[in-house]
């Protein structure tokens, strides 16, 4: 099994990085803020505008090191990819199947059938823990709802199709999204999914936690040889992840929206974390986002038994896993793709 390794984090603007032999290098003002090991890094992800040498980038490309580069105020900018690894039979394989609706809808039925399950199973372990501190009834309703809709995404015979049920359940499951934030409640209060830009607290922090998801699932797809912008149920775009983006549909319950109500309901993330832009987008600051890594980090570390598998591994291991599965699926290995199914 491969083995978790640390992602670092460069949240000053006006750092600049290197590569000086074996080790990466964090420079401020000509200064050395952080000296790091190659070979003890899977990610580097930086928040800075003046970015990385060419070495550096062509260093983490050669060893499979992903690297990501976003603005200071957390948009994505740009990841450094090198030489495509894997089988090119693979992704010829992959890039058929991506053109044939027959065959695609069989994946991205399984990836939105464990969106929905995992999305049910958040709810019932609200109920579960806090049942005396919300609206039962309410929150019972809409897993009943979502419930019903499992035998309804085996059904379907179109990609449309497919997108119709899934957004009436992810509806469903975000109208109460609000009864699940269980402290804090004036500052983070959710009425609605909304982005492109966030407007409060709480859809800042699930936009952020969807991007940096996001980018993990893009990693792990180019580890195991796929190619993440060609997906199944999201179409084609420049520029898009695609791949990448189906891959996290099942994970978004449960390593993005989970860990996000963590962080307000055991109140390390607080109003103070955000600010408010001219056009009204709510990002997080600074101090924001180092809490938000801290945590997430710590998160990745904690172990888990695979649904799948019956293996336990590091919650930070799941997106590579999962591609490793599709990886596997695509090659005839499996019959069908497994979703991460939670419980």
């Amino acid at each position: 099994m491969r083995k978790l390794l640390n992602t670092l984090y460069v949240m000053t603007e006006s750092c600049y990085l290197t590569l000086d032999g074996e080790n990466i290098v964090i420079i401020d003002d000509e200064k050395t803020l952080g000296r790091f090991p190659l070979h003890t890094l899977e990610n580097i992800v930086c928040f800075t505008y003046k970015g990385a040498t060419p070495a550096l980038m062509g260093a983490c490309a050669e060893r499979k090191i992903g690297m990501s580069f976003f603005s200071p105020r957390g948009k994505f900018l740009a990841r450094a990819v090198g030489r495509e690894y894997g089988n090119v039979l693979l992704r010829k394989e992959q890039y058929r199947i991506s053109d044939n609706q027959d065959r695609s809808i069989l994946y991205a039925k399984n990836m939105i059938l464990g969106k929905v399950f995992n999305g049910r199973w958040s709810i019932e372990r609200t109920l579960r823990d806090h049942a005396y501190r919300v609206d039962e009834e309410k929150l019972r309703q809409v897993s009943h709802f979502l419930y019903e809709t499992l035998p309804d995404i085996e059904k379907v015979s179109s990609l449309d199709e497919l997108r119709g049920v899934e957004g009436k359940a992810a509806e469903q499951y975000f109208s109460v999204f609000n009864d699940l934030i269980l402290n804090q409640k004036e500052d983070f209060l959710f009425s609605t999914r909304n982005r492109r830009p966030p407007l409060d607290n709480v859809n800042a922090v699930l936009s952020f936690a969807y991007t940096i998801l996001a980018g993990e699932c893009a990693n792990a797809l180019y580890s195991v040889g796929l190619d993440p912008y060609v997906g199944f149920m999201h179409s084609d775009r420049p520029a898009r992840i695609s791949l990448a983006l189906d891959l996290m549909e099942e994970l978004r319950p449960i390593l993005a929206d989970r860990f996000v109500l963590t962080l307000i309901n055991k109140k390390s993330l607080q109003a103070s974390h955000f600010e408010r832009q001219q056009d009204g987008a709510v990002l997080l600051n600074e101090e924001g986002r180092k809490v938000f890594f801290n945590a997430w980090q710590n998160h990745k570390k904690e172990k888990i038994t695979h649904p799948f598998l019956k293996e336990k591994m590091e919650w930070g291991l799941v997106p590579y896993v999962q591609a490793l599965l599709l990886a596997r699926t695509i090659r005839c290995d499996l019959d069908g793709y497994p979703p991460f199914l939670w419980k």
